[in-house]
């Protein structure tokens, strides 16, 4: 299918019209946008020559518009990026290699893309378009030589510039080649430290920690107190010796305590290492200096709340609201779950209502029905979700379906679960969602031949769904029946989603009641390294009972029933081992 450049026409009209008038304006408008649909401003400082709006011009800057609207992308691109050969205006030459990317044609965004490099060399958009021609067309030479012609009318500014050289070739498959071009094009400028800082990055890109570090400090060298450049160094400290960055950084913003970057980087450092407490005295230490600062607010709040201090932490969720925190629906949904932790349900249930329609939406009427459920209005919390799926998108009714679902299996009521998924997967025989979790609750209520039905037909329309093979495998497994044909599947699975813990355990499972007590011990240690999860607990521990290590089992029990009082599959086993 071709692709579309339809905007009603009045409005391609008008983009032309908004150019034009930013033509006449010259350099005093050189930072405004290309046309009324959307398209950012050029970036860079280039001085952009003031038109004199000629009939010409005028009606050659429709004439692409028009033919942009009407679907010809090529005639539009050529249009544009003659125009722009003949007044030498960047914004126009924008505007040509954007339509030649729409028109798919690599020659062409090159040669537009290459002026408009030419007229604009800050631009870090023009440098990756070019890139991006050049290596589709393996014209790297012609792009070196742009670039470096860009870099030198720069002259004393040229330290933007340099900085911006890895993300303009990023686009570049071959991160070695993007290395020896930035190499190349920052030889002349070795006495700016942005040409050592652009080397250490591309080194780093290519792999190379030790030589990316090398250049960092060629780049301290000439600026040594350069925030960019100590965060960089640390963070391929703390990469390559851990702890070792951390240490840099601590020593540099106690001689610079105004240093923001730094200073959030030593704090996401600690939390990486779990050191939560002095994590949280740093972003303590930026919310003093910067209290409106709403990355730190937002890095504290979640802090506070990995830490459990609610109180805390819904203060700085509330703060993040009055700042205007762009994402206020995600920020709404942790306020719902701290009130739900700390049993206040009237508050919880009001934070998720303040949810508008978006991508939180669905989850937070789902959390409204489970909070409901749980204080014993299970029918009302069923009616809310019944509501919503009433009128609501084909997807979200699937959705509302599933949460009404589980609602029914936590209270233990699972013939009703299954009519409800039953009723809706009627509506839509092939939805994978719903024939996987039918599948599920159709085995929990006896119905095998129901479940190994349901999984076979969710095989047969999506080949690379994990889950329903190891589904399968399992249940097979688990009535230790077919275990040749249960281990395939599980390896199926297990080949799609190699490290999910739970196939894991499944592969093991299917080894231990195939007799093979030592590769099922290797594979459910496995499992449980990557998630302590009580059901892998129970079947690791019957494992090493089985393998007459009984109290190295009923510790690995004891611990996981510690942690999980209430799961029914573990208290099951150690009531069968230890009555």
């Amino acid at each position: 299918m071709k692709p579309s450049f339809r905007l009603a026409r009045p409005a391609r009209l008008l983009a032309a019209l908004f150019l034009a008038g930013g033509l006449l304006a010259g350099t005093a408008h050189a930072q405004q946008p290309l046309d009324a649909g959307g398209v950012e401003a050029t970036e860079g400082k280039a001085a952009y020559p003031g038109q004199e709006l000629t009939p010409q011009i005028l009606y050659q800057l429709m004439l692409a518009e028009v033919a942009g609207a009407r679907g010809q992308g090529v005639m539009a691109a050529q249009s544009y990026l003659d125009l722009a050969r003949r007044t030498r205006d960047a914004r126009i030459a924008r505007r040509a290699a954007e339509m030649a990317v729409f028109a798919r044609q690599t020659d062409l965004a090159s040669d537009a893309s290459r002026l408009w490099l030419e007229l604009d060399p800050t631009s870090l958009q023009a440098q990756q378009l070019a890139s991006g021609a050049a290596a589709s067309s393996a014209r790297i030479e012609e792009l070196e030589t742009h670039l470096a012609s860009a870099l030198a009318r720069l002259g004393d500014k040229v330290g933007p510039a340099l900085l911006g050289l890895n993300r303009g070739l990023a686009r570049i498959p071959d991160k070695a080649l993007i290395r020896r071009l930035v190499n190349d094009l920052t030889q002349p400028y070795l006495d700016q430290p942005e040409a050592h800082f652009a080397r250490a990055n591309a080194a780093y890109t290519a792999g190379d920690a030790a030589g990316a570090a090398q250049a960092l400090e060629g780049a301290l060298r000439l600026r040594p107190d350069w925030e960019q450049a100590v965060v960089l160094e640390a963070q391929l400290l703390q990469e390559t010796s851990p702890g070792k960055g951390i240490e840099s950084l601590r020593t540099y913003v106690a001689a610079h305590p105004d240093a923001r970057e730094p200073r959030i980087t030593l704090a996401r450092l600690l939390v990486a290492a779990k050191q939560f407490g002095p994590a949280r005295e740093q972003f303590d230490e930026l919310l003093k200096r910067s209290p409106d600062d709403r990355d730190v607010v937002h890095a504290s709040a979640l802090l506070a709340m990995q830490q459990g201090d609610r109180p805390a932490a819904e203060r700085y969720f509330k703060r993040l609201l009055e700042l205007g925190f762009p994402e206020p629906d995600t920020v709404r949904v942790y306020l719902g779950q701290l009130a739900e932790e700390a049993k206040r349900p009237d508050d919880a249930i009001a934070w998720y209502k303040a949810v508008e329609p978006g991508a939180q939406y669905v989850a937070a009427q789902g959390r409204i029905a489970q909070v409901l459920a749980n204080r014993g209005k299970l029918g009302d919390a069923r009616a809310h979700l019944q509501a919503l799926a009433r009128e609501a998108t084909p997807a979200d009714q699937v959705q509302y379906v599933l949460l009404e679902s589980q609602l029914l299996r936590d209270a233990n009521r699972n013939d009703d679960a299954f009519t409800v998924l039953d009723d809706a997967l009627r509506q839509s025989p092939d939805n994978p969602d719903l024939l996987y979790e039918s599948a599920l609750m159709a085995e929990r209520i006896g119905r095998v031949e129901v479940m190994e039905g349901r999984l076979r037909k969710l095989i047969a329309l999506k080949p690379d769904h994990a889950h329903a093979y190891n589904a399968l495998g399992y249940s097979l497994v688990d009535r230790n029946l077919r275990l040749d044909e249960a281990e395939t599947l599980i390896r199926k699975g297990l080949a799609l989603a190699p490290n999910d813990p739970f196939i894991i355990d499944s592969l093991g499972w299917a080894q231990y009641r195939r007799g093979k007590l030592a590769d099922a011990l290797e594979t459910l240690q496995k499992a449980f390294s990557l998630r302590a999860d009580p059901e892998i607990a129970a079947h690791l521990g019957e494992v090493l009972w089985m393998l007459g290590r009984k109290e190295e089992a009923a510790k690995t029990w004891r611990d996981a029933a510690k942690a999980h009082p209430d799961n029914t599959v573990l208290a099951d086993v150690i009531k069968k081992f230890k009555p």
